[in-house]
């Protein structure tokens, strides 16, 4: 569903779009750019294209969040976010300027903001594929909010740490991905 939405998009916008692939993996694998392991979580290596998926990470979204198939897709649209990111080129643009020395890091960082156009994005996957498909069922926007709420870096500093601390951030507060989902999703501006 997103490569059908995302490639619709882009030939409206007259592009050409490169779809990402996909790789599920349990436990531990092989990226484009090293390892991958399950402690990583879902992620996107754009040396190679692929959004990897370490089927473990299911379970602990049941956990932290209750889970559910649009949660899930939300995680999986976030991830192709960051493709959208490298063939349009912002991921390259992020990329300069930190090896420029360029701050990019912590609370209003271009790393977080990079993170949560990607959350952007993935409302507004959900928003053109609800407006072709209608596929959406009761509670599922509800789940990706939650999810969005369960993995913002304040959220999972204060579980882990007691504390939060903004200047090690890197993908928002819960308030900011819940809203960036969000607005991605109502808007379908992109």
């Amino acid at each position: 569903s997103t490569e059908d939405t995302w490639g619709a998009l882009f030939q409206q916008g007259g592009q050409q779009y490169r779809p990402a692939k996909l790789e599920v993996y349990q436990g531990g694998g092989q990226s484009g750019g090293g390892a991958a392991q399950s402690a990583m979580g879902p992620f996107y290596c754009p040396a190679d294209q692929r959004v990897y998926l370490d089927t473990s990470f299911f379970q602990q979204m049941n956990q932290m969040s209750g889970g559910g198939d649009f949660a899930y897709a939300y995680v999986i649209a976030h991830e192709v976010g960051h493709h959208i990111q490298t063939v349009t080129g912002v991921s390259e643009q992020v990329n300069q300027v930190r090896a420029k020395g360029g701050n990019v890091e912590g609370d209003g960082g271009l790393l977080v903001r990079q993170e949560l156009q990607a959350d952007c994005y993935a409302g507004l996957w959900a928003h053109y594929a609800q407006k072709e498909k209608q596929w959406m069922e009761s509670g599922d926007l509800e789940s990706a909010i939650r999810t969005a709420q369960a993995i913002g870096d304040d959220t999972l500093q204060r579980k882990s740490r007691g504390t939060v601390v903004p200047d090690a951030f890197s993908h928002g507060t819960a308030e900011q991905r819940m809203a960036w989902f969000s607005r991605g999703f109502e808007t379908g501006d992109i």
